[in-house]
């Protein structure tokens, strides 16, 4: 590039910041450089280009966010503004968001507290947030008593589990009088599909194991899991869109998220380019080879992104609880809420399309 071009950046601003400043003003004046300026480039590529109509947008989530209260504060209202398409979350994120879909309460706290004193006295500690260990049994006995019901003697996806658990923690909301702040409630309302790439990793897992032993029926379908993530990202792109990923955290929920264009390209030899948007917030370095640092020019590599959208990627270096609700708050000020896709009810369409290029393709190749 020339000179010119190297300099062309807005000069770096010194201006006293002002009182009761909002969050828009903020990102875009003051979050100027280093992880504050990658955190002002997430904002703006979610804004500008993600959260264009077009685009199918899936979140990753990983870490206690909902303990933390970020499944009402922030993604609840993502859900409800049509900002997220489909979802990939660990299985304690949604254990945890239906102790509140309960009525259950959690409590800010202290990281340095006795445990041996917690334990004594029945309380339970994720960092500096601190339950009862009767919340936890309450969930269990939601979970077990739901999983007793005639629709879940029968295996299916985790997507159509938490669609039908969704319904049931929606009506116990209802029931109690509670505002409907949980997430799966929300998804459930809005036809956003849920899945977890590691079902069994969770106290949900748990307790669907423990009535396996009492001769119950149900269970995770985890290969249509892999093939149904796949469906709706071909689906966003067969159809002129794009698909976009929004990645809070990392490890397994952010492959599972990654892995459906390698799972189309790859596997099933259907001719795509990888995801066009990337959007990651996280605290992991990238060179000790965990999952949450991989970055966006490593996952090109693998067909996971697209190698002409990489300039269209961010990396955020900053904790998920101080950079979801910035991005909420800017996201909700910055754009008018969307048409939701309701991408559930149309899963058999699309895997039907899925299946079908899959054979097609199948036929121009030799030893698949």
């Amino acid at each position: 590039m020339s000179k010119k071009k190297y300099l062309s950046g807005k000069k770096i601003n010194t201006k006293p910041i002002k009182p009761n400043i909002s969050v828009v003003e903020l990102v875009d004046d003051y979050f100027q450089a280093y992880n504050a300026g990658r955190l002002s480039d997430a904002c703006k590529l979610f804004t500008e280009k993600m959260l264009e109509s077009d685009v199918t947008i899936g979140m990753s989530l990983t870490g206690a966010l909902t303990p933390a209260g970020l499944g009402g504060t922030c993604i609840v209202p993502l859900i409800k503004a049509g900002f997220v398409d489909w979802i990939v979350s660990t299985g304690a994120n949604l254990y945890h968001d239906t102790h509140f879909g309960l009525g259950l309460s959690l409590h800010k706290g202290k990281p340095n507290v006795d445990d041996r004193d917690l334990r004594e006295k029945g309380v339970v500690r994720i960092y500096d947030i601190l339950f009862d260990y009767r919340v936890l049994l309450s969930t269990d006995a939601f979970y077990r008593n739901v999983l007793k019901s005639e629709i879940f003697q029968k295996e299916m996806s985790t997507a159509e589990f938490h669609y039908h658990l969704g319904k049931f923690v929606y009506e116990r909301e209802k029931a109690l009088g509670l505002p409907h702040h949980s997430i799966l409630s929300n998804a459930y309302l809005f036809d956003v599909p849920i899945y977890t790439s590691s079902p069994g990793d969770s106290s949900i897992g748990m307790n669907v194991a423990a009535m396996a032993l009492h001769g119950n029926k149900f269970k995770f379908d985890v290969n249509k899991d892999v093939n149904e993530t796949a469906a709706i990202v071909l689906n966003a792109k067969i159809n002129g869109g794009k698909s976009g990923v929004l990645i809070f955290g990392g490890g397994s929920p952010k492959n599972f998220m990654l892995q459906t264009e390698p799972q189309i390209q790859e596997v099933l030899a259907i001719n795509e380019k990888g995801h066009d948007y990337f959007l990651q917030v996280t605290d992991a370095r990238p060179d000790t080879g965990g999952l949450s640092g991989a970055t966006p020019s490593e996952a090109v590599s693998w067909g996971k992104v697209d190698p002409n959208k990489l300039p269209d990627t961010v990396v955020c270096y900053i904790d998920s609880t101080v950079a979801m609700p910035i991005i909420t708050s800017y996201a909700l000020h910055k754009r008018k809420p969307r048409k939701h896709k309701r991408l559930y009810k149309k899963l058999p369409e699309m895997m039907n399309t899925l299946i079908d290029l899959h054979q097609k393709s199948l036929k121009k190749i030799k030893n698949w």
